[in-house]
């Protein structure tokens, strides 16, 4: 049976050649680009950003996203392949009213997707993203004749922009005395070039693997300890400080520490606070999904944690709000608003060198450091009622729990938490289990599951 194309708050995702076409690319840019014109304060002139990830798909879908967005009078700047937070940077540079990322994240191959972002460097929120979505299907949009179609230009500038953002935002001086040998593994996707550069220009000793930007994934794109395997023993091979590994938009950062050992994706916004923090006091942003680490560090200096939904748009628009110092999400995603609203691996890889330069302390120490908690992650088919009626009997099984009902429900206790929610992009509700041990978090997965069991069945 076919797969659904998705379109949701992110934008839309799909298997290439059975539900995302060069039409309907055409078309959601047509979509798009009159969304734009009419929230614009003026219609003429507006320009989008358009970049991609590495894949091979990658050329055919942004060339009909552009020719969709030139038939009704936008212009495109054309920045070829670059990450999603190089978007990001890039939009607010060049003063667009928008920006188009080609790219499925960390899907396979046959996948890709087309993520927007407005002028803020920001996804649409999802009144708007409903907007968008609605104009697509409805067709409501109006082509122009020829002397008015947008004009097509590219810029080359990205990478150097992006890196020169990072940088103001640690002490390089610092950083490149060390020569921290570093294995790099950019998955053969969009990072791999600006990374290279990026860390060479911190003095880094750097090894590199998959870092041809073919888009033929050397492994699962998702970076996971079961899929960095190979990445983890040429750390340990090597005797290197560090093992970064990133995702084909690069907007995520899994670490390696010194040891070979894969510590997790949360670890990466726990160790970057923990330098931001150590510099700068404020608050951070993190959804409800993230591990308490990003508490426990914040505590640490002092500072405070606030919670949003799920999703990076959220966590960017309660930093912006909120003037948070750091922020992001626990698959690895860094947000510092000095160099963009969007999760940046760049950032979270420049952050914790300059954690490691400043301490002197290997990365096994600093997240021996910040402890760490036992997880537990599960998925089950369930629509949105069913969910609230799990929901709603979880609530009178932890009455004493301090509850958080902005996305699902996120139940609190003095050793942990349990959040149940449903997903923007499939019908399925995620269960997150976080607590002090294995054995403590037992005890929730086995309530959790008995609810989930008399309401839906066997799960």
């Amino acid at each position: 049976m076919a797969e659904e194309l998705i379109i949701s708050v992110s934008g839309m995702r799909g298997i290439v050649g059975e539900n995302l076409t060069a039409v309907i690319a055409a078309e959601y840019g047509c979509a798009f680009g009159s969304f734009l014109k009419d929230n614009a304060d003026a219609s003429e002139g507006l320009t989008v950003c358009v970049g991609r990830d590495s894949r091979p798909s990658g050329p055919m879908i942004a060339q009909a996203v552009s020719a969709g967005l030139s038939s009704v009078g936008v212009g495109v700047v054309d920045l070829g392949i670059v990450t999603t937070p190089c978007v990001g940077v890039m939009l607010r540079h060049l003063k667009c009213a928008g920006g188009i990322v080609i790219t499925a994240s960390h899907n396979p191959i046959e996948y890709n997707g087309i993520k927007l972002l407005l002028s803020n460097g920001i996804a649409p929120p999802p009144k708007l993203a409903e907007q968008i979505r609605q104009r697509y299907f409805d067709k409501d949009f109006e082509l122009v004749d020829s002397i008015s179609c947008g004009k097509l230009s590219s810029d080359d500038q990205t990478d150097g922009i992006h890196i020169e953002k990072v940088l103001a935002t640690i002490d390089p001086q610092a950083i490149a005395p060390k020569q921290f040998k570093v294995v790099l593994d950019s998955v053969n996707g969009a990072g791999g070039r600006i990374s290279k550069t990026m860390l060479n220009e911190l003095g880094c000793e750097l090894i590199t693997m998959n870092n041809e930007m073919t888009g033929i994934f050397a492994h699962t794109p998702e970076p996971t300890k079961d899929n960095l395997v190979e990445l983890s023993q040429r750390v340990a091979e090597e005797h290197a400080a560090v093992g970064f590994a990133q995702d084909p938009d690069a907007d995520r950062l899994a670490i390696v520490d010194e040891k070979g050992t894969y510590i997790g994706e949360e670890y990466t916004l726990a160790l970057a606070a923990k330098y931001v923090f150590s510099k700068t006091k404020g608050s951070a942003a993190a959804n409800l999904s993230t591990s308490r680490m990003i508490d426990d560090v914040a505590a640490e200096h002092g500072c405070e944690v606030i919670r949003t939904p799920v999703g990076e748009a959220n966590v960017a628009e309660a930093m912006i709000t909120n003037e948070c110092v750091i922020g992001g999400e626990g698959n690895g995603g860094v947000i510092d608003l000095r160099v963009g609203p969007v999760r940046d691996s760049l950032v979270g890889m420049a952050l914790v060198l300059q954690l490691m330069a400043e301490t002197g302390k290997s990365i096994s120490e600093l997240v021996s450091e910040i402890g760490g908690y036992y997880v537990y992650k599960a998925k089950a088919a369930a629509d949105k009622d069913e969910a609230a009626a799990i929901i709603e009997r979880a609530k009178s099984q932890y009455p004493d729990a301090k509850i958080n009902t902005s996305d699902g429900c996120r139940f609190d206790f003095d050793d942990g938490w349990v959040h149940i929610r449903t997903s923007n992009t499939e019908p399925v509700m995620r269960v997150i289990v976080e607590m002090i041990d294995e054995q403590t978090a037992a005890k929730y997965i086995e309530t959790i599951t008995k609810i989930q069991q008399e309401i839906l069945g066997d799960v």
